[in-house]
């Protein structure tokens, strides 16, 4: 019986055309151009930071986003970056009594945006604010603490066969891998998911009914 209910955050609850979008401004190249260049390196399996490498060869990505937001070109995230599914199947799970939790690979910043929001969540946390961040298994150890309940009982929710699905399930965890993305679009017939998730879904709508059986 599933009692709690942790979900990835970039093109899982988020769509990232604003993330890429606002690092093709700052590098000053064309926003298609950059779109591509993540597709190829998810394509290859590659960090999506690569991307960012291959249009500044050297890039160091750490320095760049602090000049971006002394410049206050820093993050946004607001409710127009959300998926239309997110509230209202957030809110679904939590009335059926699960534990729902966020927990992903972003930012201090991107935790307190996401906060912000006021999203129908137990807890909000980032890899960022946690000092660890996917596959670790660290990371999946802190999920499992946060969950409050046993690592069988609680279902990591992602669309990254890699970053969600391998290292969750490695840590005890329940997966539902979701079709969403470019990862999960790209990767949602691969082994790496289909032999692994214990779920696949098209969208988060899907949940309540799977995780209520």
């Amino acid at each position: 019986m599933i009692r709690a209910v942790v979900f990835d955050v970039g093109e899982t609850l988020v769509r990232d055309d604003r993330y890429w979008a606002a690092w093709a401004d700052w590098l000053s190249t064309p926003r298609h151009t950059l779109s591509a260049l993540v597709g190829a390196v998810v394509a290859q399996g590659r960090d999506n930071a690569d991307a960012l490498r291959l249009i500044r060869p050297g890039i160091d990505v750490a320095a760049e986003y602090a000049a971006r937001d002394a410049a206050g070109r820093g993050e946004v995230l607001d409710e127009t970056d959300l998926y239309d599914d997110v509230r209202p199947v957030l809110a679904e799970l939590r009335d059926l009594g699960l534990r729902v939790i966020i927990a992903g690979n972003q930012t201090v910043r991107a935790g307190e945006l996401l906060r912000a929001l006021s999203l129908p969540a137990d807890l909000i946390v980032t890899s960022g604010e946690w000092g660890v961040a996917k596959p670790a298994p660290k990371f999946f150890q802190k999920v499992v603490e946060a969950a409050q309940v046993e690592p069988a009982q609680t279902v990591y929710v992602g669309d990254h066969p890699a970053n969600d699905v391998a290292p969750a399930a490695a840590a005890g965890l329940r997966t539902a891998h979701l079709r969403r993305g470019p990862w999960g679009h790209l990767w949602a017939d691969s082994p790496q998911v289909t032999d692994v998730a214990d779920w696949r879904i098209g969208t988060l709508a899907d949940l309540p009914a799977l995780l209520t059986v």
